[in-house]
């Protein structure tokens, strides 16, 4: 009997082999959920979708459609991982080829570490007004500025980036206990806003933020819009949940935890964030969708101290979640025999730097055409990588081939794939004229799912002719 191949070194460390635990439990995936939709950024992208005209029950049932249609695919991505124990970068490896993973690792490692420059400023900003209000006379440090950001800013910026690195460094369970608490600690200042809002406007406010209204073909396509956003804002979180999952102990406690932490979390805090809303109107004459701004209202200095750090702590949470873990993964594929998952997030870490995300943030041309266009082809590598799993192979994927050279059921043509190459260009090509040509902007939302459907397409179609894939059960 021949002894199998050998594990490759430039494919092979112990980050991207499969995993030998499963202690990312129920709680543990759904207290991720909490982490990924409580803070800042979620909380301006929820409140949002009250604004476009549609009534609360309208916008309501957009946001269940929509949780609906991801949780579907969350469920269906994140068995791949939970199948195999394997995260993103190798679970690409399936498809696009042992080498030509790369590319969907890189785009969306490259797409997190400009993400992780921004969630880290826009948290440092939180920081820097709070230590302005504990200590005025710190104004005179936002005289001096350093490559377009204040001393004052520097210093919470760093701050902010220190923290996120420290967790990072000691691997993914510091990351699981971090998650653990970071998410859920935003209910408990937002349930604090809303006993606020409701004592200050003597009872419900209501959630009607919006007095406009659109009808007939443009109430339509808001509604569409909506949970065509929605969708696209999970985008990142579809390619690589297998990162969290392949250490999920069995597909029902992932699936269970993917309902109360998608669907049913984001409906209560949406709703919540609604009520809020709609009571700083009535209280401030202007709605406030801003959180860090709205606890600054309260004349209560220990519950804004508290509030403040704890959205702080949820940004650190997203940040490490989002933009962290799928990096330090990535860059260790790349060269796994030098790279491992914390010098993967060092090197995120430092790139998140030198993009200098405060410039970034304040050019919408930049936000818009460089890190829409990327995003643009995560839905084309989404339809690439499910296509291939289960309608091609039906599931079948031999593990211990994804770490071997030379050889194999993933080798194909030098570590490559053309078809899987192919179509995520056909997918790409249709979606990032739509994501960032001015005249399609209404279209811009449906990028995402338009890129998937094509390649996915496409890449059914280029199979047919290689019907004959081998289909063997799964094996660690």
């Amino acid at each position: 009997m021949s002894e199998p191949p050998p594990i490759s070194p430039r494919l092979h460390n112990p980050d991207l082999a499969p995993a030998t635990t499963r202690d990312w439990n129920g709680y543990s995936v759904f207290a991720l959920w909490m982490s990924v939709l409580h803070n800042v950024g979620a909380y301006t992208f929820a409140i949002g979708f009250f604004f476009r005209g549609l009534s609360m029950w309208l916008v309501l049932a957009a946001m269940a459609v929509a949780l609906a249609v991801v949780y579907v695919l969350m469920n269906l991505s994140g068995a791949i991982g939970q199948r195999t124990g394997v995260p993103y970068p190798v679970v690409a490896r399936i498809s696009f080829g042992v080498f030509g993973a790369n590319l969907p690792a890189l785009v969306r490692g490259v797409l997190a570490v400009f993400w992780y420059g921004v969630q880290t400023y826009l948290g440092s900003v939180a920081v820097s007004a709070l230590a302005l209000r504990l200590a005025p006379g710190l104004a005179s440090w936002n005289r001096t500025h350093v490559l377009g950001l204040s001393a004052l800013g520097w210093c919470s910026f760093m701050l902010l980036w220190a923290l996120q690195l420290l967790v990072v460094r000691h691997g993914m369970e510091a990351v699981r206990r971090y998650q653990n608490w970071a998410g859920p600690a935003v209910y408990a200042v937002m349930f604090v806003l809303l006993g606020w809002v409701l004592v200050r406007t003597g009872g419900a406010p209501g959630v009607e933020v919006s007095a406009e209204r659109v009808h007939g073909g443009s109430a339509v396509l808001a509604f569409a819009s909506i949970v065509a956003l929605i969708v696209s804002f999970f985008g990142t979180f579809l390619l690589n949940i297998s990162d969290f999952t392949r250490s999920s102990p069995s597909p029902r406690s992932m699936r269970r935890a993917n309902l109360w932490g998608l669907p049913v979390n984001f409906l209560v805090f949406a709703v919540t964030v609604a009520v809020v809303t709609t009571g700083s109107a009535k209280l401030f004459g202007t709605a406030i969708t801003d959180p860090i701004q709205l606890v600054q209202r309260l004349d209560n200095t220990p519950v804004l101290i508290f509030a403040t750090i704890v959205f702080t702590a949820a940004t650190v949470g997203v940040n490490v979640a989002a933009n962290v873990v799928s990096p330090a993964f990535d860059f260790s594929n790349i060269a796994p025999r030098y790279i491992t998952f914390e010098r993967g997030g060092l090197i995120a870490a430092v790139g998140s730097v030198l993009v200098c995300p405060w410039a970034l943030y304040s050019s919408p041309v930049v936000v818009d055409y460089f890190i829409g266009g990327l995003g643009a082809l995560l839905g084309p590598l989404f339809g690439v990588i499910a296509t291939d799993y289960y309608l091609v192979r039906r599931g079948a994927v031999v593990v211990a081939d994804l770490y071997i050279e030379g050889e194999g059921r993933y080798w194909y043509r030098r570590g490559v794939n053309p078809r899987a190459m192919a179509s995520a260009a056909i997918g790409a090509v249709a979606a990032i004229p739509v994501a960032l040509i001015p005249a399609w902007h209404q279209a811009a939302p449906f990028s995402w799912a338009l890129g998937a459907v094509l390649a996915a397409g496409a890449y059914v179609v280029a199979n047919r002719a290689n019907a004959g894939v081998e289909r063997e059960a799964v094996y660690a």
